[in-house]
């Protein structure tokens, strides 16, 4: 692993603990999962106001969000889905006029960004435009489907918890131990192949005859 990719696989864990953590803290028994941001009171603040199935989408989302980036093989489509998120949570807190929120969104924003600049070839190529992109190919179904059930196996955890703290919490560390095997295995998803390395034409070209 070269310090590019260490870097920007530090840059996706981190934000993806930053929001897998807020998700899994606001709809967890009692709020006890161990959150690094806040609200964790938003469902029941905006239940007063008959918005509390949308403040559950909000953690479900940040969940799904999260696990993306924490896991590492579905890393553009998280920080893909990552974007309009910030930019609404962080519209949220201007308007709000939240004291020191709003700097620590603009750098997780910056963040983001880094992690898609980092993808503009296939950014680009999505879009239609011409780029220099050929995705590696290794068994994206098989392990698709056991990050999917990496996914399930946290999402499960979330009921699970009002029975047995202890066994949700096992749960979900199973789950992203199998969403991180996926990329420990198979890499990520959609990765660039390195390009063959050319030989120098000087080298290779006939020699004339003086």
């Amino acid at each position: 692993m070269n310090y590019k990719t260490f870097t920007l696989n530090g840059v996706s864990v981190f934000l993806g603990l930053i929001f897998f953590t807020a998700g899994m803290a606001k709809i967890f028994y009692e709020h006890r999962f161990p959150g690094l941001i806040g609200p964790v009171w938003l469902e029941e603040k905006l239940a007063e106001f008959g918005l509390g199935l949308f403040a559950r989408f909000i953690a479900y989302s940040q969940i799904v969000v999260g696990f993306m980036l924490l896991t590492l093989r579905y890393r553009t489509l998280g920080g893909i889905a990552l974007l309009p998120m910030l930019l609404n949570i962080l519209l949220v807190t201007i308007s709000q006029n939240w004291k020191g929120t709003p700097y620590v969104l603009a750098l997780f924003l910056l963040l983001n960004l880094v992690l898609l600049a980092a993808e503009a070839p296939k950014l680009l190529h999505l879009l239609g435009f011409r780029a220099n992109y050929s995705p590696s190919v290794h068994a994206p179904i098989r392990y698709g489907l056991l990050w999917l059930t990496g996914l399930s196996l946290v999402l499960g955890s979330i009921p699970l918890s009002f029975l047995s703290l202890t066994a949700a919490y096992v749960l979900c560390a199973a789950g992203i131990a199998v969403g991180l095997y996926t990329y420990w295995r198979g890499g990520r998803a959609g990765k660039q192949e390195e390009a063959p390395l050319s030989i120098p034409e000087a080298m290779t070209a006939p020699r004339q005859k003086a």
